[in-house]
């Protein structure tokens, strides 16, 4: 079962593009990941953003244990933009 969180995703579409980072928290297992790269992702792809275009990185995953320290993530940001 898929939760649209059409009130969410319409406040990130509204605030697209505006040079501001933005920030979603909320607690453990709420959904701010799907919110993210599954919901977001598809508008993005949607709108004609190619899959190249987006970076997707989660923190939380060992596999990106190094992407922690900022000047690691930063030049992987970097090399992918």
């Amino acid at each position: 079962m898929i939760i649209p969180r059409e009130k969410y995703l319409q406040q990130l579409i509204a605030a697209e593009g505006n040079g501001m980072v933005k920030i979603v928290t909320g607690i453990r297992r709420s959904g701010k990941s799907f919110l993210l790269m599954t919901l977001f992702h598809r508008h993005l792809i949607e709108q004609g953003v190619q899959e190249n275009q987006i970076i997707e990185i989660s923190l939380d995953n060992r596999k990106n244990k190094r992407l922690r320290d900022p000047d690691s993530l930063l030049d992987y940001i970097d090399s992918r933009a």
